[in-house]
Order: structure tokens, then C-alpha cells, then sequence
């Protein structure tokens, strides 16, 4: 959040000419994006489509694309090996959180199952154990992949639960929350009039007078619908809106 010195003024120099925004146009409208955490992938993430068939929406499948930034030509390109279909629109997708590469390169997807996808070979034979889901039927289950069994369900909710939210500067609704994998303190939120915004939690132990206002500000050109905050490289936030993907530095 904060500036740092360097003590390379040739390598600060070249990082203050990149671009702080990069933008990707999928040929479809995006739904559900994620970073993946690998620190052998730096700057990728997994996006999927939202294509709607009233007819026979299970027989005309949709995709999820594997892209990816190159650092070295500010382009975000998706690899056509790793794009793959996809049975009904992906409500969530999620790379299995792990830095240091132990396990094997998986993506997790939900729509009308929870699916786990094998993105590479890898001779590891680690797995995750647990992953977390929310349902229309009121209820938050955290289930044992291994087991292939639920490990925890929380009923807690009278109404769906398709997400969370927080509430604040926002002009409209908001659709997505992200806290910042690298502080305890800073939070962002993106919603339907089309802001990403950052916010200092820090400052909520004394009472604000006026409400609380977020110390960034990002407008994009449509209603946001996905965010995501990378945990590998915590200084990019990932925005989705329509079909376009964006990275930014904060």
C-alpha cells in the first residue's frame, strides 16, 4: 500500500515506466475468475464464461480459459491447451492454494457439481483436503475431498448464499469482496456502479465521522462482478466486468 525506496534506481525507474493496468478481452462474457497462488505461475489466473443457452444449456457447453500475463510484453495471453469445456456457466473457480508447488496444479469449479480439474502434470501425489461451498439452499459446506464426503455444514442463513458482501462508498450493489492476503487491515470491494475500492479497516477503532472512505479508488467501464486479490502477488487486484479481464497494481 505504502511506497518503498530502492536501491536500484535503474530497476525503479523501468518498474515506473510499466503499466499499471492490463487488460484482457475474452470472446465471451466473464463470470467467475481466480489467481492461481503458484509461485512458479506468477501473474496467471483461471477465467470462465457466461454463455447463455435457454434451449439446451447443458448440450452447448461453456469454457474456462487458463491466461496469463508476460511480464516482459505487458500482454495477457490464454493458452488454447489449457482451455477446456465446461458444463453449464462456472460459478466460482479456485486454484489450490499452494505456493510452494508441493501438490498437484488443480482448479476447482462449481456450477451444477463442484468439479476438480488437473491444469498439469505433477509428480506429486499431495492433495487438498477440504474446500468450501455456498448453496440456495441456505447453507455453507466445507467438504472432505479425499473422503469425497462433507466434513462441516453451517446452517446459519435463512435465504441463499451465493456470496459475501461489505457495504459502504458503494453506489449500487456490491458483487465481490477481497481482503488484502498481505495485511489485516486493508479490504477491497467492487460492485454494480462499476467502482473497486480499497479500503484502511484500521481506522473503524475510533468512530468516523461521515462513514468510513476508501483510501483507492478504480472505476472500470462496466458493472464489476468478480474480484479477486492475488495472494502470491499481493500488490495486484484482478477485476472482472462484461468480457473483459483486468489487472491492477495497488
Amino acid at each position: 500500500m505504502g511506497a518503498s525506496s530502492d536501491p536500484n534506481p535503474d530497476v525503479s525507474d523501468e518498474h515506473q515506466k510499466r503499466s499499471e493496468i492490463y487488460t484482457y478481452e475474452a470472446p465471451w462474457h466473464i463470470y467467475a475468475m481466480n489467481w492461481s497462488v503458484r509461485r512458479d505461475k506468477k501473474y496467471r489466473l483461471a477465467i470462465a464464461s457466461l454463455l447463455d443457452h435457454p434451449a439446451a444449456a447443458a448440450a452447448v457447453p461453456n469454457r474456462v480459459e487458463i491466461v496469463q500475463l508476460d511480464d516482459s510484453t505487458g500482454e495477457i495471453r490464454a493458452d488454447p491447451n489449457l482451455s477446456f469445456d465446461h458444463p453449464y456457466p462456472a460459478t466460482k473457480a479456485a486454484f489450490v492454494p499452494d505456493k510452494d508447488c508441493q501438490r498437484a496444479d488443480l482448479l476447482a469449479t462449481s456450477s451444477d457439481f463442484l468439479r476438480i480439474w488437473r491444469i498439469a502434470d505433477d509428480s506429486s501425489r499431495a492433495e487438498p483436503k477440504r474446500i468450501g461451498t455456498s448453496s440456495i439452499d441456505t447453507t455453507c459446506t466445507i467438504w472432505d475431498i479425499e473422503r469425497e464426503t462433507v466434513d462441516t455444514q453451517l446452517i446459519a442463513h435463512d435465504k441463499e448464499v451465493y456470496d459475501i458482501a461489505w457495504g459502504g462508498r458503494h453506489q449500487a450493489s456490491v458483487n465481490a469482496i477481497a481482503w488484502a492476503p498481505h495485511s489485516s487491515c486493508h479490504i477491497c470491494t467492487a460492485g454494480d456502479d462499476s467502482q473497486a475500492l480499497i479500503w484502511d479497516l484500521s481506522s473503524m477503532a475510533q468512530p468516523v465521522e461521515g462513514g468510513l472512505d476508501p483510501i483507492l479508488a478504480y472505476t472500470a467501464g462496466a458493472e464489476i462482478e468478480q474480484l479477486q486479490w492475488s495472494s502470491s502477488q499481493p500488490d495486484w487486484v484482478a477485476i472482472a466486468f462484461s468480457s473483459k479481464l483486468q489487472i491492477l497494481r495497488v
